[in-house]
């Protein structure tokens, strides 16, 4: 446990590995101490989360439709190739951050990428389908991203729901 601790502690410190996989690192290296009886994979993507949130970053969420990944990502972690757990990290982080951050901290006017504005029923790409079919406002990016804002989802949402309606 002495040499985790020491590996946290060294997270900050410049290194040639993009961070993610220096937390890949982290967070594997915690797991195969499994230090408890039961609950060693929850322990640690707790403790992964709490290292991200006092590095200032959001908690990565890793959901139960992405366990079979997540576990594929830790064993080739085991030996050593810590890419595939970084990334997953790296987009648990940003879908956290897309899902729950922007949308608490952003105004109803404020454009947000699709995947801030998902709700119950309605993903980013029923929200996709819908600008281009016209039925939602929304603006391209350069890069070719879709963005659009809280009141303009609402909208489309209660026009929807009219539609529905009159049919």
């Amino acid at each position: 446990m002495l040499d985790w601790i020491r590996l946290v502690e060294g997270i900050r410190e410049s290194d040639d590995r993009p961070l993610p996989e220096r937390l890949a690192e982290t967070h594997v290296t915690f797991e195969s101490v499994h230090p408890f009886l039961d609950g060693n994979g929850r322990a640690g993507r707790l403790l992964l989360n709490l290292i991200l949130v006092r590095l200032g970053y959001p908690p990565a969420i890793v959901y139960r439709r992405e366990r079979d990944r997540y576990m594929k990502a830790l064993h080739r972690a085991d030996g050593g190739d810590f890419g595939p757990l970084g990334e997953l990290i790296a987009r648990a982080v940003t879908d956290n951050l897309h899902r729950f951050v922007m949308p608490a901290v952003a105004g109803p006017a404020r454009l947000l990428p699709l995947a801030a504005l998902e709700r119950e029923g309605l993903t980013a790409n029923s929200l996709r389908k819908a600008i281009l079919r016209g039925s939602l406002r929304a603006q391209q990016q350069p890069d070719g991203t879709w963005f659009s804002t809280k009141v303009w989802v609402d909208d489309y949402v209660a026009t929807r729901y009219r539609r529905r309606m009159n049919s």
